[in-house]
């Protein structure tokens, strides 16, 4: 099954979630995300379990698996975090609801181990007093040749810089990164081996008391443009050659520099906008002319920036602002529009924002994360007469990606009938379990489920592109456009 419209690519993205455990007697939050991946495969069973090693270090064996709605559940051994990758998706608003079905996953789990008042699972991407990040990465089928990421991918940095202004997801003060910390000890790799793995330098975070709010949880911690060795090294780009994403001459395309949207709108606009101008350096249309002289400096400049002005300054010395470089690209995208129904809703959504963005970016409470949570933020801050650096304000931050929609803050605001759908929940609950019906996921889903019917012992194994029932059953799944059905 080829791409059925043009400029059509699979789609995908990563979730690392956040575990605060508020009762040591539950467990450890490590203890807790073993406990979760276990009550979903095994007592749900929504999936199976990797019986095989997917890596020796990062991924042991039993550490996940994939799920019959396409999407993979497993622990990272690095931190010991759970994660969440969505099934390849060609649409934007499937790859949301199997996003959004992740959480629910999730969420149901917590509840019928019984632990949901003591545990929260937060799809945000900084921990605020212990100075780490983790990743919402996106990634893209895109065209690429090997020079791509010297001639192509700078070409795409000021987007990935400027996008902010609608994708990021707001956060409550800001990190200094120092130098101080340096190489780590011997006693601290012997306790955490696979934190260290490959690493060279190693960064201290402090806090930077003169943030009161900005647009970005991770801008603050990003230190390349692309970087191979990410754990600290943090990359707008992190280059990845795998044969299990790869189709002809396409390749994945892994974007480290991204957040976890609670608001579907801002996800929509996030994975459209991104995926419209990689279609501009496939079709070559993009030159030097939008190149930042220096984009991790505007990175932090644009994300901190409390009057919205947002400047940033083009190779040549231009003195622009985000909100022109994004309207730049849009321009160009244009000759696009009237290819699909999705290409256009992505153009005059697009176009709308970065109008109100220049008006009053206040109004688009019901669409943005950042000013979503800005707003209840100083509401907090009036109604207990609290400063703008006072602790009780990182809980809050905090509370806005609960992924329990009868905890987060997010989610009241959705219940009140405050933010902007694309989706409705029948949409989230059928992802639960049906997978993407026009990719691979779809034929890999329903080899799960001949495997989960298996009784007596299971010799199989499955992975993105490929699945074996047994010895001498291999099922291969190399075209992710494929259903297999």
């Amino acid at each position: 099954m080829p791409p059925q419209k043009p400029g059509e690519r699979i789609i995908g993205v990563e979730t690392e979630f956040g575990c605060l455990v508020s009762d040591d007697e539950v467990g450890t939050s490590e203890e807790v995300v073993e406990a979760i991946k276990n009550q979903v495969f095994y007592d749900q069973k929504l999936g199976v379990i990797d019986i095989h090693a997917r890596d020796d270090v990062f991924e042991p064996a039993r550490s996940g698996g994939f799920l019959i709605n396409g999407a993979r559940l497993y622990i990272d051994a690095v931190g010991s975090h759970l994660e969440y990758a969505t099934a390849e998706c060609r649409d934007i608003k499937s790859l949301i609801a199997n996003d959004r079905a992740g959480h629910r996953i999730i969420t149901r789990a917590v509840r019928e181990l019984g632990i949901e008042d003591q545990v929260g699972i937060y799809n945000n991407s900084v921990d605020h007093f212990g100075g780490h990040t983790f990743g919402c990465h996106e990634n893209l089928l895109v065209r690429m040749d090997e020079d791509f990421f010297s001639h192509q991918a700078p070409r795409i940095y000021a987007f990935l810089v400027t996008r902010q202004i609608f994708a990021g997801v707001g956060r409550v003060g800001g990190h200094i990164l120092t130098a101080e910390q340096g190489r780590p000890s011997s006693s601290e790799v012997r306790n955490n081996p696979i934190d260290y793995i490959w690493v060279s330098n190693v960064y201290g975070v402090i806090p930077d008391e003169t943030v009161d709010f900005q647009l970005s949880q991770r801008a603050d911690h990003i230190l390349k443009t692309v970087a191979s060795r990410v754990r600290f090294n943090r990359a707008l780009i992190n280059p990845k050659w795998e044969h299990f994403y790869s189709h002809e001459n396409m390749q994945r395309l892994h974007l480290l520099f991204g957040e976890s949207n609670m608001m579907e709108f801002a996800y929509a606009l996030k994975i459209g906008t991104t995926s419209l101008v990689l279609r501009l350096t496939e079709d070559d249309l993009l030159d030097e002319s939008l190149h930042l002289a220096q984009p991790l400096v505007d990175l932090r400049l644009i994300s901190r920036d409390p009057t919205y002005q947002w400047p940033c300054w083009t190779y040549d010395g231009e003195e622009t602002n985000a909100i022109e470089i994004q309207r730049r690209y849009h321009a160009l995208c244009e000759r696009y529009r009237g290819e699909s129904e999705q290409t256009d809703w992505i153009l005059e959504a697009w176009a709308a924002t970065l109008d109100q963005l220049a008006k009053d970016p206040m109004q688009l409470g019901d669409k943005l994360d950042w000013v979503a949570k800005l707003k209840i933020v100083q509401d907090y801050i009036a109604e207990e007469g609290l400063s703008p650096q006072d602790d009780a304000l990182h809980s809050v931050d905090l509370e806005y990606h609960n992924i329990n929609p009868d905890q987060g803050l997010f989610y009241a605001l959705q219940q009140m009938g405050l933010t902007h759908r694309i989706l409705d929940d029948l949409n989230i609950v059928d992802a639960m379990t049906d997978p993407p019906a026009d990719t691979r996921a779809r034929g890999r889903s329903e080899l799960i489920c001949q495997i989960l019917k298996q009784k007596g012992r299971k010799l199989y194994g499955v992975d993105w592109n490929g699945v074996a029932l047994g010895p001498n059953n291999y099922h291969d799944l190399p075209d992710p456009y494929e259903t297999y059905v």
